[in-house]
């Protein structure tokens, strides 16, 4: 069973959700803290970005924000996390994030939580880190997707050996344990070429 240092945790960085989305935030926080593990995420101070890392810090866990600097001088990083580190580039805040991480976990979010959930997962298909990766489907916001992603599976776009690298439940504690106990496919070029033709 894995252990984990940090995690990394994407959510929306929008202040236009719902009070019980940044509910969902803190209590995604306050498990990682009750079980000793810091957290890494974007670097922002607003939205659910905000509430995960004030709720980390409240709880006495490391918290390592990785914000761009164009975000940076438009006042938006948070400057109370316990490391907040400033690259140029948006390619570079997702490679450090992920240097930085144990595991992936994407709360509700919007483009940018799907993008990033989706190329750590990529990553973790093609063999580039072995890290699990999970959705926190709080209040049923990944369903729809799940059920894609099960219907892509289906149709062979997803091969079923990689299906289980994208992990989810709708508890914070039962996630994490998910992450810590799945079986990651070893990187095979069989399995990625698929089956021989005639």
């Amino acid at each position: 069973m894995r252990t984990f240092r940090r995690v990394c945790v994407y959510c929306a960085s929008s202040n236009q959700v719902a009070e019980h989305w940044r509910q969902t935030a803190r209590a995604m926080a306050r498990c990682l803290a009750q079980q000793g593990i810091g957290v890494v995420f974007g670097g922002g101070s607003v939205g659910l970005m905000g509430a995960l890392a004030d709720a980390a810090l409240a709880e006495g866990v490391e918290v390592i924000g990785v914000i761009p600097k164009k975000l940076m001088d438009l006042e938006l990083g948070h400057r109370g996390v316990t490391e907040l580190v400033v690259v140029d580039t948006m390619h570079e805040r997702k490679h450090r994030m992920a240097e930085l991480s144990d595991a992936f976990v994407a709360l509700p979010g919007g483009w940018g939580t799907l993008e990033e959930i989706f190329e750590v997962t990529t990553w973790t298909q093609l063999g580039y880190h072995e890290k699990p990766v999970g959705l926190l489907n709080a209040g049923g916001y990944y369903d729809h997707l799940i059920t894609f992603l099960d219907h892509a599976a289906e149709l062979g776009f997803i091969r079923p050996a990689h299906r289980p690298i994208l992990q989810a439940s709708a508890d914070p504690d039962e996630l994490v344990d998910q992450l810590r106990r799945v079986v990651l496919p070893q990187l095979d070029g069989a399995v990625l070429r698929g089956p021989a033709g005639p």
